[in-house]
């Protein structure tokens, strides 16, 4: 389970704000400029809702983008902020918040941002656990560039740049996280903002980087793509809303259910039964093992997301990354007497030119 000391220490490194703040504390004087109706006006002001939660000195939060329409999230919010480079907002955050421990540091990004030039970058974060927040607005297309397919659009997809249909099998940005070993992975919808400020609220709570990928709707050209998440009807069918510690259930009078399958160890969808019923799994967010999460982001039909999980898959414990080297440059100092990082960086071993 997530050490709440550690995580209290990390959030007590960030100075706390003099004064109660609100929701209207972290608008900027930016017009906002997306698309009428585009999803992210909602993440947007879902993050500036609950931002107040965490106490936190506006002046010691930041958003880093990278490159398309979410990457506009910076402009909007009252903090300090970075318009990056296309697919590099990780990498850029990972030296703001090894270097500037006293900061909060959240990367807003999307699908084709942060899964395509960015995926290298995006990946290694992960895997370092650098304590930083990752939003990952998956709208399944490139909308800043109008329209082409992206790294998580469907096979066949019929886009300006695939006129004939997408032969590109897409990725699951919450199966590439779990891969890369992330220790926190969440998935959520911009239209359910109960849902949505839950998840954020964890992800801001937990030490080390947390991955939230938020299904974002682009009204003009991918208009409806989460549409079977979204319908109050057809949700209860497609949709598994997660939470630690009950039982993985869902449907219509919760007569759905997950099981693990005996024979080939995957998991399969159940109508809930009195002989079944004790078979349905329990989901355990803080399992150490990222198996069963795996398998639960792999339920999902890439095409209809008929059986599409939400909620937090995995909330588990590592080792911080910039909390491992502040102790390596604690130790440096003491060993060496002073903080040298050339001499260190040199060593003993070094050359000497000549002639």
């Amino acid at each position: 389970m997530p050490d709440t000391d550690t995580a209290n220490q990390l959030l007590n490194l960030v100075p706390k704000a003099e004064a109660e703040q609100t929701m209207k504390d972290f608008k900027s004087d930016q017009e906002v400029r997306w698309c009428p109706g585009c999803g992210d006006y909602a993440v947007l002001a879902a993050v500036q809702g609950f931002m107040p939660e965490l106490g936190l000195a506006k002046e010691n939060i930041v958003f880093v983008s990278g490159i398309g329409c979410s990457s506009r999230f910076p402009y909007y919010m009252n903090t300090y902020g970075m318009h990056s480079i296309h697919g590099r907002a990780p990498a850029i955050a990972t030296g703001l918040a090894t270097s500037r421990r006293d900061l909060s540091v959240w990367v807003v990004t999307g699908d084709g941002d942060a899964l395509s030039i960015g995926g290298n970058h995006l990946i290694h974060a992960l895997r370092r656990n650098v304590n930083l927040k990752i939003l990952l607005f998956n709208n399944r297309i490139y909308g800043l560039t109008k329209g082409q397919y992206s790294p998580t659009s469907e096979i066949g997809k019929i886009t300006k740049s695939t006129p004939m249909g997408s032969l590109d099998a897409p990725f699951n940005p919450v199966s590439l996280a779990l891969g890369a070993e992330a220790s926190f992975v969440a998935r959520t919808i911009d239209s359910d903002r109960k849902h949505l400020t839950g998840v954020l609220r964890a992800a801001a709570d937990h030490p080390g980087t947390a991955l939230v990928e938020i299904y974002q709707n682009c009204n003009i050209f991918n208009d409806g793509a989460f549409e079977a998440l979204k319908d109050k009807d057809r949700a209860q069918e497609a949709v598994i809303r997660l939470e630690h510690g009950r039982p993985i259930r869902f449907g219509t009078d919760n007569n759905q259910g997950v099981v693990r399958n005996p024979d080939t160890g995957d998991l399969d969808i159940v109508t809930v039964t009195p002989d079944n019923e004790n078979r349905i799994l329990v989901h355990d967010a803080h399992n150490p093992s990222p198996t069963t999460a795996f398998a639960l982001s792999r339920l999902a039909d890439p095409d209809t997301l008929h059986h599409t999980p939400i909620g937090i898959l995995r909330d588990v414990e590592r080792p911080v990354y910039d909390t491992l080297m502040a102790e390596q440059l604690d130790t440096a100092v003491e060993q060496q007497g002073k903080g040298d990082l050339g001499a260190l960086l040199a060593g003993n071993d070094n050359w000497t030119v000549v002639g």
